[in-house]
């Protein structure tokens, strides 16, 4: 049995979920997802709590039973508390701004680089060089701050870019010099 698949999942007070063959739908404070569950995988509702079951041991049907687990449990947790990620922008002259529903950035291009939110995501530019983004749906914010990312990855030499909070930059050594004769 998957150990992650077979764990139940508890429904906070606050989250409504509303499982209509398969399709699942969780409401909370924080907005509304919708996911539509493997054919093969049993969604079930007991009290306050979610399970999933899955038809036999094959290898897919082990592998959906703990994807399709988690895909419920992301989509409960992001209703409720919601997620975010955090990016930092480095280098001289680079800086985050927050024009309106745009993320406008100034990262070493002749133009500013601008970027909108959408109804489910949300950007916070709480310092120049700071940039927030959070929402309900953890795929889409991912999605969304590695997007943001892309525009300026950190490069090896002296770490400019755009990067995660959390991430590590591997620094390279610069040019040595010659060896002189």
């Amino acid at each position: 049995m998957s150990r992650i698949g077979r764990k139940p999942i508890a429904i906070p007070a606050g989250v409504e979920v509303k499982i209509d063959g398969s399709t699942v739908t969780v409401k909370g404070p924080k907005g509304t997802l919708t996911q539509t569950v493997h054919s093969n995988m049993k969604v079930e509702m007991n009290g306050a709590e979610i399970t999933v079951t899955r038809p036999d041991d094959s290898n897919m049907n082990k592998s959906l039973h703990g994807l399709t687990r988690t895909l419920i449990a992301n989509m409960i947790e992001g209703v409720e508390k919601g997620y975010s990620k955090e990016l930092e922008v480095n280098g001289v002259g680079y800086r985050a701004a927050k024009q309106g529903k745009d993320l406008v950035l100034n990262i070493g291009f002749s133009h500013q680089v601008i970027m909108s939110e959408t109804d489910d995501i949300t950007i916070d530019v709480p310092t120049p060089n700071k940039v927030i983004i959070s929402g309900p749906d953890k795929q889409k914010v991912g999605q969304f701050a590695a997007e943001v990312r892309e525009k300026r990855p950190p490069e090896p030499y002296k770490g400019k870019g755009i990067k995660y909070a959390d991430e590590h930059i591997r620094r390279k050594e610069g040019k040595a010099g010659k060896g002189g004769k």
